[in-house]
């Protein structure tokens, strides 16, 4: 099954400070590198779950573009990644606090401003994939031709809202979008709710459901998300105690997970129990994309969460995946 991911493909920086953050003044901290981008994320995430996962997207003709390009080629197809001369490739600079929580993050996305309207017809490629992933991270007209063309050839698809000021890029109508992944802010900003109490999230999910979209999930940070699907299906999913040595990529790992799980025929429930358990992963690894992560310890990770009792071997044997 062939996953096109579209969008985002950046380096990350992460500086992490070593005692409590304290705003205006120096803090003392430590600093790391890695390929980053939603989509990048998540394709590297499905390839090492054992999926064939391809790369659409831009990055400079820099030496930060060609080794994000070698690096990412390692599990993912990057043959329709376009380097743009005289350009830089994006970048991502998170701050953390002491506890390895976001205070900040800083997006230089100037690179995809320069993604031409003709994108679909000379990228798209000729296998027709399983599902599509786009991020929002291109231009608005981009965004809309990517989701018009899945619409009209019925090719499932899945957005990732990335953050509040991208979410404003999609489109009025939402129709033919099969998941929609947004965090609290991103579900606010889509449905124009105020989530104040539990139940205005399921009424923010009514709202995006109302645009069009088949199924919505709203995550919730450390505790856990909510989803909602045009068929009715509804439920809240409560996150465990989970240690936490990074947050960053812990969202795109969610949706990798789900559609990992979507793929293999899980209902909504369960591909999102699988879409958290492979969140968890990321969360307890110092890197964006945990490199301990494959199908036996998503597995085992799903099983420690999410599973009890006799039909652990009977989830197991529908769930594994073979490369």
């Amino acid at each position: 099954m062939n996953v096109l991911c579209i969008g985002g493909a950046n380096i990350d920086r992460k500086i992490q400070t070593i005692n409590h953050l304290t705003f205006k003044t120096s803090n003392p901290a430590k600093s790391t590198m890695s390929c980053g981008g939603v989509a990048r994320n998540i394709a590297e995430n499905l390839g090492r779950l054992g999926l064939n996962s391809s790369l659409l997207g831009y990055i400079g003709d820099d030496p930060e573009g060609k080794w994000l390009r070698k690096t990412t080629g390692e599990y993912v197809d990057v043959s329709l990644l376009e380097a743009l001369p005289g350009k830089s490739t994006g970048t991502y600079t998170a701050v953390l606090d002491e506890e390895g929580e976001m205070a900040i993050a800083l997006a230089d996305m100037a690179i995809y401003d320069h993604v031409e309207e003709d994108f679909i017809e000379k990228k798209w490629p000729q296998d027709r994939p399983a599902i599509v992933l786009l991020d929002t991270n291109l231009p608005a007209v981009i965004i809309e031709l990517v989701i018009q063309h899945c619409r009209s050839e019925n090719i499932p698809i899945c957005i990732a809202t990335v953050s509040v000021a991208k979410s404003e890029k999609l489109p009025r109508s939402l129709e033919g979008i099969t998941w929609l992944v947004a965090n609290e802010k991103e579900a606010e900003a889509l449905s124009n709710i105020k989530i104040k109490t539990e139940g205005d999230f399921f009424k923010a999910a009514v709202e995006i459901l109302n645009k069009g979209v088949k199924k919505v999930v709203i995550s919730r940070g450390d505790k856990g998300l909510i989803y909602f699907t045009k068929d009715g299906e509804a439920g809240a999913l409560v996150a465990p105690e989970v240690p936490v040595t990074d947050v960053t990529g812990a969202g795109d790992s969610l949706i990798a997970g789900i559609i990992y799980a979507d793929l293999k025929g899980l209902n909504t429930e369960d591909s999102c129990k699988i879409g958290l358990s492979c969140s968890y992963l990321t969360i307890r690894s110092k890197e964006t994309v945990n490199p301990e992560l494959n199908n036996q310890n998503l597995t085992d990770s799903f099983q420690r969460y999410f599973c009890r009792g006799p039909g652990q071997k009977g989830f197991k044997s529908t769930f594994a995946f073979q490369r």
